[in-house]
């Protein structure tokens, strides 16, 4: 039998009624997310996910590279399927494991039994797969309690299944469960994780960049792009809604007090996201805002910023400090992209002294001094739509 890929399922078995609308829509993702890696048949049994190449052909270090990226899944292991018979699961263990066996110090056998027929219990396979392992392997020290190698046996309806220990996978809800919601992608380290994180509750994205030549670069452009791309992975194809944003931002320095600038900018993007979210059916905005990490994320300055918006706000990062947020980049590879001297449509007309504890009367009184309608319906209407992909 060839080798194949087991996924547990992590919250997804906590669904009640609705869990098979949630194994069905994982069991979806996964076969979509396999396509460019074989012909597999993917199914679930028993709150365990299997991943069957049909063909010679199938690269099963992408697709179990895959799988440890699709939310839903709590953990992956590539293991081997036997005969249903002792002395086959022995030989199952021997040969498959042979390498971690002859390197490991010391080792246990951890059995599950699913089907209840099987003439042995749990312990009796698990004591005698592990004696034999060790008359087998005799510098391998038995230790139940914190063993180097863990040599699972899972004995199931259809076979049995020896693999060594799992990894962990992405968790979560799969893609498409939690709703869709615009997410605001600046070149920065916050927004890329606020977006993982959010799409890991379930959440399918479309992506808004402000874009302001050209004051900000064709690079910078591409940095974000790269930024949606790697975001890919995890989140599936997206679309990024590129708006451009040079005259808002000239008519803001022009009309508005400079201590205002932010906050009026934030305003409108608050403003141009929802735009998009009813464009493309989205229910909420979300947002790499990080509570006072910068003036225009006081308590203060997000309420004048939602004041300008009428769906939910999403904050994933809120309540985290930088370095977390660093430590999730990196783990999910947009971290160095993101460190790209490439600035973005933030970082223009920034003022010297921005207002941290703005008034929203204040502020609503400067807007007025613009054509919000007009340079709204302008900014709409020259909108780049660009599809993001994993393969480019």
């Amino acid at each position: 039998m060839n080798e194949i890929i087991l996924l547990k399922l992590g919250e997804v078995v906590l669904k009640g009624l609705n869990r098979h609308t949630f194994e069905d829509k994982l069991m979806s993702n996964i076969r979509r997310r396999l396509q460019h890696c074989g012909k597999f048949h993917v199914y679930s049994k028993q709150s365990t996910i299997y991943v069957e190449p049909q063909e010679d052909t199938c690269d099963m270090d992408a697709a179990y590279a895959a799988c440890k990226q699709i939310f839903g899944v709590i953990s992956v292991t590539r293991a081997k399927p036997c005969e249903k018979d002792k002395d086959a699961i022995l030989a199952c263990a021997k040969a498959y494991l042979d390498e971690q066996l002859r390197g490991a110090k010391s080792f246990k056998v951890e059995t599950k039994r699913s089907d209840k027929k099987f003439p042995m219990n749990s312990m009796e396979i698990s004591q005698y797969v592990g004696g034999l392992l060790h008359d087998v392997y005799p510098h391998l020290i038995v230790d139940v309690h914190d063993p180097e190698l863990c040599v699972h046996v899972e004995v199931r309806e259809k076979a049995a299944y020896v693999h060594g220990p799992a990894e962990p996978g992405a968790g979560g809800l799969p893609i498409g469960m939690g709703g869709k919601a615009v997410s605001l992608l600046s070149g920065g380290i916050d927004s890329p994780v606020s977006s993982f994180m959010i799409a890991k509750r379930g959440v399918q994205l479309e992506m808004v960049h402000f874009f302001s030549p050209p004051y900000t670069s064709q690079q910078a452009k591409e940095k974000v792009l790269e930024l949606a791309r790697q975001l890919t992975c995890w989140c599936g194809r997206m679309t990024v809604h590129v708006v451009p944003f040079t005259e808002i931002q000239e008519e803001i320095r022009r009309c508005c007090p400079e201590d205002h600038f932010t906050l009026i900018m934030r305003r409108f993007m608050m403003r141009l996201a929802v735009a998009v979210a009813k464009r493309t059916g989205c229910k909420a905005l979300v947002t790499g805002e990080c509570l006072g990490q910068v003036a225009s994320q006081t308590m203060d300055a997000l309420a004048v910023s939602d004041d300008a918006c009428e769906l939910p706000v999403l904050r994933p990062v809120i309540g985290m400090d930088k370095e977390e947020i660093i430590r999730i980049s990196r783990r999910i590879g947009t971290f160095d992209t993101s460190i790209l001297p490439y600035e973005d449509c933030c970082t223009v007309f920034t003022p010297r002294h921005p207002r941290t504890h703005p008034k929203l009367e204040e502020v609503r009184e400067y807007e007025a001094a613009l054509d919000v309608d007009g340079l709204m319906e302008r900014a709409l209407q020259a909108v780049e739509r660009i599809t993001v992909s994993m393969e480019g």
